[in-house]
């Protein structure tokens, strides 16, 4: 293919306004080149560069060139991608895009290798060639351009405003109603565009009723006069039955309700097996008004991973119907829908195991001791696992109670094995009467020989799957724990504290007049050191006393490059709550971590406060 001219041969190509940019090669590269595109579009009118009307006419269709361009780029040569765009002095926009990977001579067809554009992945370039006026593929030392061009003029289209909000983004996005001949030019010219762009906007959603309800902005008025989604769960996907639809929009909102009545009353029967569809629909005609007494309604199976999910129903007033180009372009886009409501269940699911699981990892309620009050704040960061963060406040029975808190290496599952195995054994080793350094060594050899074990599971999996033996070192690593863990036991006139620290942040005592030491010494890491030996220390609480007990998420919380606790922050923060309550104490430590980082911890937060009373 000829290469591109560049301004020297022609004057054609003299740059008005340009722009480049670098992209990673990954799925999220060709929406990235949109947003950049359409930014550009968006200065260029600002700088009277080009007219609002021409602008409008060129957008859609730049966008849709630049990400089959980007798309062919990144699954082609999988590397990092740069993005060059320029407009002429004609009007005429011109995008290139290189990759990163080392140049091939271009295959020619009529020398007998077969096309180049066998794979899924290089249909998008025969899109490229109906829009642009010229296009090729340029071949450099080290770096292969591919190209287009596309001439000034097409069907001036409204500039579509753009919002920040989802729900906002959807509705611009589909726009006008359908209309004879400007609908079809549509089709030809910003489909791509359009399906490009939901595509974007669906896939980062989460939560499947704002994916249902994007569905419905997308497709309302532009493509149909009304549309509804079921959704259907394992039951009723084996048969139950779907019940009524969980969302349905039409384009006259007084006549959204009395449209979900008929529905409701009618749910899509799908045929055997798992069709994408369309399949015919029962028109509603008498929920629809004078105007809707005779037109056409398809159903859309939406399947993902081989699943169904719902269906997905549209339908147009009229005796036209849809057009050939309509209905396909509502099954790629039914597909998408499907993806991302498989997507939003998939990660619900995840939230919800990991909460049932977190939920085991906790004791159900603290503990009551006689003669203190106590106060606990626990934050993990990251709704999606586990935390590595736990704390234990429970009665060991002779008239004592323990505590304990502590942060595991790592997050999610990992985590959750080491909480799984170190509070049980906690409670089974206090309530058996181990003194506190006693009930720590007996953790830290179970941590290691735990470890062991699962070294050496993985290592016979290896080997009976024909694997090389693992390595010392090369297996799972050691489950560190760093945990603060006491006993006390109230007497008359305070509370015996007899307490240690394994690889923890200190615990602080926080007198009346406002004085504060710390409580512990610091000691290994449990977990780490085969045959290590703990030491406790005892301190006596009186009415008044404070003991407060930390993860590093307190100490540890960052702004720039100083730390909470750097030159003794967490000592100084507690002795401005001489004469507080449990409760005010650890809500002032909370404020002040949380306002030191001006922003959401990056890490778990958790504080336990202890007052003699």
């Amino acid at each position: 293919m000829a290469a591109i001219p560049t301004q020297r041969e022609s004057d054609t190509y003299a740059r008005a306004a340009q722009g480049r940019a670098t992209l990673p090669g990954s799925p999220m590269a060709p929406g990235s080149a949109r947003s950049l595109v359409r930014s550009a579009f968006g200065e260029w009118t600002g700088r009277g560069l080009i007219t609002p009307d021409a602008a409008a006419r060129l957008r859609d269709d730049a966008m849709a060139v630049v990400s089959e361009l980007v798309t062919n780029a990144v699954v082609h040569a999988g590397t990092d991608v740069e993005v060059a765009w320029r407009l002429e002095e004609s009007g005429a926009f011109v995008v290139e895009v290189s990759d990163h990977h080392p140049a091939r001579p271009p295959r020619d067809p009529a020398g007998g290798d077969g096309p180049c554009d066998v794979p899924e992945y290089g249909r998008g370039l025969r899109l490229v060639a109906t829009f642009a006026d010229s296009w090729g593929v340029t071949y450099r030392t080290g770096a292969k351009t591919v190209w287009a061009r596309l001439p000034a003029g097409g069907r001036p289209e409204p500039v579509r405003p753009g919002t920040a909000h989802t729900l906002d983004a959807a509705e611009a996005l589909a726009p006008q109603p359908q209309r004879p001949g400007v609908e079809r030019d549509w089709l030809g010219r910003g489909a791509l565009s359009f399906l490009a762009e939901a595509s974007d906007l669906l896939a980062g959603q989460l939560d499947e009723n704002l994916v249902t309800a994007l569905t419905g902005q997308l497709i309302v008025p532009r493509l149909a006069d009304w549309c509804a989604v079921w959704l259907e769960d394992e039951a009723s996907a084996r048969g139950g039955d779907g019940g009524g639809p969980a969302r349905v929009w039409h384009a006259s909102e007084n006549r959204i309700e009395e449209l979900h009545r008929a529905l409701e009353k009618d749910p899509p029967r799908p045929r055997d097996g798992i069709r994408s569809g369309p399949e015919p629909y029962p028109w509603p005609g008498e929920a629809l008004g004078p105007a809707g007494v005779r037109g056409s309604a398809l159903a859309y199976r939406l399947v993902a991973g081989g699943r169904p999910l719902g269906t997905l129903v549209i339908g147009r007033c009229g005796p036209a119907g849809f057009p050939d180009e309509v209905t396909g372009l509502v099954e790629d886009l039914g597909r998408r829908v499907a993806l991302a409501i498989g997507a939003a269940r998939q990660y619900t699911r995840q939230v919800t195991i990991s909460a049932v699981l977190q939920r085991g990892l906790l004791p159900g309620a603290v503990a009551e001791i006689p003669g203190m009050r106590s106060a606990l704040v626990y934050e993990p960061c990251d709704s999606g696992g586990p935390s590595g963060d736990f704390y234990d406040l429970f009665p060991a029975g002779d008239g004592r109670w323990c505590f304990a808190i502590g942060d595991v290496q790592g997050k999610g599952p990992e985590a959750a094995v080491v909480i799984g195995l170190a509070r049980p054994w906690l409670r089974l080793l206090a309530r058996e009467g181990y003194r506190v350094a006693d009930v720590l060594d007996r953790l830290n050899q179970l941590l290691l020989d735990d470890a062991t074990e699962a070294a050496d599971a993985a290592a016979r999996a290896l080997v009976a799957a024909g694997g090389r033996p693992v390595a010392p070192g090369d297996g799972p690593q050691t489950r560190f724990l760093s945990l603060l863990f006491g006993e006390l036991t109230p007497f008359e006139g305070g509370v015996r504290c007899t307490l240690a620290s394994a690889g923890h942040p200190l615990p602080l005592l926080l007198r009346p007049d406002g004085e504060v030491r710390t409580a512990a010494c610091p000691q290994t890491l449990l977990g780490v050191v085969e045959d290590e030996a703990y030491v406790s220390e005892t301190i006596e609480l009186r009415p008044g006393d404070s003991l407060l007990c930390v993860t590093d998420g307190v100490t540890e919380r960052r702004s720039g490059s100083s730390q909470f606790d750097d030159g003794d922050g967490l000592a100084r923060a507690l002795s401005g709550c001489a004469g507080l309550s449990a409760e005010r104490i650890a809500g002032r430590i909370r404020r002040l971590v949380h306002d030191f980082g001006g922003g959401v911890p990056e890490d778990d937060l958790a504080l336990l406060v202890l007052q003699a009373e």
